[in-house]
């Protein structure tokens, strides 16, 4: 799982916060409301959330843990890659006649 870099992180939280206030103060203004949406959508791009309040749940909790608390915490597990599927073997090592 690739994750983002916490700057980028930290950057696009404050952006979606500060037009949070901005919409809040003024929620009739639909360039504010569409300024605001736009944020929360490039959150949960980042976060890989569907929901915006969900995305900047997890940029909190991503730029307070470090990674590997993030990653257990997320219950992400790594893949076995390469591996042939009988014997644990790479698949790769595997000869013509042991197909």
């Amino acid at each position: 799982m690739l994750l983002p870099a916490k700057t980028e992180v930290a950057r696009q939280l404050r952006r979606y916060r500060a037009w949070e206030r901005v919409m809040l103060a003024s929620p009739a203004d639909r360039a504010v409301r569409a300024t605001f949406e736009d944020s929360g959508y490039t959150l949960c791009v980042l976060m890989g959330k569907r929901c915006a309040r969900e995305a900047a749940d997890a940029a909190e909790r991503y730029l307070r843990t470090t990674l590997a608390a993030y990653l257990q915490e997320q219950d992400v597990r790594p893949r076995a890659t390469g591996t042939a599927r009988r014997g644990g073997r790479p698949a790769a090592r595997l000869s013509a006649t042991a197909r």
